[in-house]
């Protein structure tokens, strides 16, 4: 639960983040290491991240948008890399 809270927390300051850039095209990478280091901060593992176009549909979590809109990041948990843990 507190992962959840978490993710969407990170999601919401990534909008933000991007919008707040206006006209200026981020680079889908730029925007995947941040993604990525906010995460590995807060101890989320077991996680992958892939950029895939806007009009791909998903009910994966949307953590990103890049390159003006066009490409979007999605996360999704590793749920094998979850059990081999326990």
């Amino acid at each position: 639960m507190k992962q959840h809270v978490l993710i969407n927390g990170l999601v919401l300051s990534l909008m933000l983040c991007s919008m707040s850039a206006g006209a200026a095209i981020t680079s889908c990478e730029t925007i995947k290491d941040k993604v990525d280091a906010r995460l590995d901060s807060k101890n989320v593992s077991n996680y992958t991240l892939k950029v895939v176009s806007r009009d791909t549909p998903t009910k994966l979590r949307v953590v990103g948008v890049c390159e003006g809109g066009k490409k979007k990041i999605i996360y999704q948990k590793d749920k094998h890399a979850d059990k081999a843990d326990e």
